[in-house]
């Protein structure tokens, strides 16, 4: 692929409401989509930054200076990417890569030490398979399948995993939500847990993540932006269908 056969768009500040972040792009009137974006104009002051391939390719990177990162992760002076996504057709096209070297770009020109990311096996983060084929090297690794990935640009101290998983048992019996605004997903995700709850009569409670801070000190897991705690455990850093999410609660309590 050459460099004209597709293009990039930058989000920002001024035009994001227009050119929407991909997510939840049919959607606009949703809970979701409006919390996403109130806290996407938040973050542009703190340097985050989101490219999206121009349709018809299908994808997007976002990314901010890591003592910002909406993960629990010590990354100051590195630059952190949160989401790296390419879909569809767009697929084994090099696309991924693409979009890696525009945040590798940035991290260079704003001198940074490097770009990490965090990946997972499971769902809602990529595999750590496309960061190793682009020069990434793990660092660090939290259960149940994190990987903490980094690009150095030099011999510097690497970032590392804050110990998130020793926050899951602190909030006591029943079902604890961790949610944030980063991810517009998120709140069907968190619908899906309180309807759950109801039908099966068990205590829930929300934890709302408001700030960096907040995910680097409170959140069960290395994901960060969202957790389901249940009695002390962790049953998903991810959506769950209700059935799949009882099953969950159901196998803990056998």
């Amino acid at each position: 692929m050459t460099k004209n056969d597709f293009q990039l768009i930058e989000v920002n500040e001024g035009n994001v409401t227009e050119t929407g972040f991909y997510c939840y792009m049919s959607k606009k009137n949703t809970e979701g989509y409006r919390r996403k974006l109130n806290w996407l104009k938040a973050r542009f002051a703190e340097g985050l930054k989101i490219k999206m391939l121009k349709l018809p390719e299908r994808g997007f990177i976002e990314y901010i200076p890591g003592e910002y990162a909406w993960r629990p992760v010590d990354a100051k002076g590195y630059m952190f990417i949160h989401c790296l996504w390419v879909v569809g057709r767009s697929k084994g096209k090099g696309l991924a890569a693409v979009l890696l070297n525009e945040c590798i770009k940035d991290a260079q020109k704003e001198g940074m030490k490097g770009v990490a990311m965090i990946t997972s096996q499971g769902n809602w983060l990529p595999g750590k398979k496309i960061l190793l084929k682009n020069g990434f090297e793990p660092v660090d690794q939290a259960p149940p399948s994190f990987n903490l990935m980094v690009k150095k640009f030099n011999d510097y101290p690497s970032p590392a995993l804050l110990k998130a998983d020793e926050n899951i048992g602190k909030y006591g019996k029943g079902l604890t939500v961790f949610r944030s605004d980063q991810c517009p997903y998120i709140d069907d995700a968190v619908a899906n847990v309180a309807d759950t709850a109801k039908e099966l009569g068990i205590d829930y409670r929300v934890i709302d993540l408001k700030s960096s801070r907040d995910v680097q000190t409170l959140s069960p897991s290395a994901y960060g932006v969202f957790g389901i705690v249940y009695n002390g455990s962790l049953l998903s850093y991810h959506y769950l269908l209700k059935q799949e999410l009882i099953k969950r609660i159901e196998n803990l309590n056998d």
